[in-house]
């Protein structure tokens, strides 16, 4: 039983020191989307308005989450406000973030998963997954700044976008 309790305390304080390690991290980001296709083809039946989507737009995002002590890999929470010409929404997602050198500028991988409300013909709005993989560059300002541009493809709402977004991470 002794044995157990140093065991469980040792575990204990190596996770927790490892924990405390880790740093908060925000970032904003504002981004175009250019319509690109609709992957799924749908054959209209009784009740069908048309695609969820069919135009460009724009989103702006919010992320709050965790980054590493080398600051190279981030996981956090955000949320979004979308806008496809009229069309409004919401997003709520968990974003990843690879930064693979430690240099002032230095390239970026990053994926996006979640889930995502748009306001549109049908009733009540339509929500679909979204998923995003997108690469880019990022210019540290600062030890605590730095700004980003990336570009990838967005999946959601029965459509893909390509979405070019500019961000400050904080």
């Amino acid at each position: 039983m002794r044995y157990l309790l140093i065991t469980a305390l040792i575990i204990l304080s190596i996770s927790s020191s490892t924990i405390a390690q880790f740093s908060y991290t925000g970032k904003i980001e504002i981004a175009y989307m250019r319509f690109e296709y609709h992957p799924i083809r749908v054959d209209p039946g009784p009740g069908w308005k048309g695609y969820n989507l069919n135009d460009n737009g724009i989103y702006i995002n919010s992320i709050h989450g965790l980054s590493n002590p080398n600051k190279k890999l981030f996981a956090g929470l955000g949320l979004g406000y979308l806008n496809f010409k009229g069309i409004h929404g919401v997003s709520v997602f968990a974003d990843f973030e690879y930064l693979p050198l430690k240099t002032r500028i230095t390239p970026i991988l990053n994926f996006k998963i979640g889930y995502d409300r748009i306001w549109n013909q049908y009733d009540g709005g339509t929500g679909t997954k979204l998923a995003e993989f997108g690469l880019g560059v990022n210019y540290r300002l600062s030890n605590q700044y730095a700004l980003y541009l990336k570009s990838g493809v967005l999946f959601t709402q029965q459509s893909a976008l390509l979405p070019f977004t500019l961000g400050l991470r904080f």
